[in-house]
């Protein structure tokens, strides 16, 4: 596997902090889309709820492209956050029994004045913006904490 010459840029100056909103992203192998297979898909949902109920992040919100993830989360205090997220890679890959994700990841530490909804918002419209619906409530892999769910199981955050 050919190695970008700044990847290890990624990982200087991390430092995780317990209770810091993080927005993550991470990509797949060769940008293929994989979660253009809703199987595929879920298993990455599954992921991000079982890191949650093991309180190592809470969710604040996510979209899952066909070839990426974006995750903002607020990091729990049990692991740090390269722990947290290629915990989520290697699990979600392991059930999908291949190599899905690309190596490393993007991390950005949230700002209190940034605004985490107006970013929720931003994550959440990437279907939008890709041209993949016209409707976010049409896209499937997506949530967040401040939407709540139809009686069907959908989304309603109108954007």
């Amino acid at each position: 596997m050919e190695q970008k010459p700044h990847a290890g840029n990624l990982r200087s100056g991390r430092h995780s902090e317990p209770g810091r909103i993080y927005l993550i992203t991470t990509v797949t192998q060769q940008r293929i889309p994989w979660f253009r297979d809703l199987q595929k898909a879920r298993r990455v949902v599954i992921c991000l709820r079982e890191a949650q109920q093991r309180g190592l992040a809470e969710t604040l919100a996510y979209v899952l492209m066909p070839d990426h993830l974006h995750w903002l989360m607020s990091l729990g205090g049990v692991d740090d956050l390269a722990g947290v997220v290629s915990g989520v890679k290697s699990t979600s890959a392991h059930r999908a029994g291949h190599r899905i994700w690309q190596a490393g990841f993007h991390d950005h530490a949230v700002r209190r004045e940034e605004g985490v909804v107006k970013l929720a918002r931003y994550v959440v419209a990437n279907p939008l913006r890709a041209g993949l619906v016209e409707r976010l409530r049409d896209y499937p892999h997506w949530d967040a904490v401040w939407v709540g769910g139809g009686e069907d199981g959908s989304n309603n955050l109108l954007l």
